[in-house]
């Protein structure tokens, strides 16, 4: 019964690190966009789209991830947390690098 309580705790804080992790990269990628940029220019699929897509995408694949890994492949519990921890950096790195190139417009300043 503990090693089933611990594996279920295990479960919810990756989901948690992952819900984390994707509000962390969407709040700190997407603000130029949000804030605006020349005339208050915004771009408002940034909150529609992205927020959403990384809020809850994010540690939709987290769940997923260790449920293949740990549920179909039946690797240990501490392979999966590795494979969890893996993934969110890549995809974190990888959704920052969309935002980064999503909000250049409102961050590059043209003229003098």
């Amino acid at each position: 019964m503990g090693i089933e309580r611990a594996r279920g705790w295990a479960v919810c804080l990756a989901v948690v690190a992952g819900f984390c992790t994707g509000l962390f990269v969407w709040q700190s990628g997407a603000g130029p966009g949000l804030r605006g940029g020349f005339e208050g220019e915004r771009d408002w699929s940034l909150l529609f789209v992205e927020g959403p897509l990384m809020v809850f995408g994010i540690p939709a694949l987290a769940l997923a991830a260790w449920a293949l890994v740990g549920g179909a492949l039946r690797a240990p519990d501490w392979v999966a947390a590795v494979v969890v921890v893996l993934l969110l950096a890549g995809v974190g790195w990888g959704s920052m690098e969309w935002l980064e190139v999503r909000t250049e417009p409102f961050t590059k300043r043209y003229g003098w």
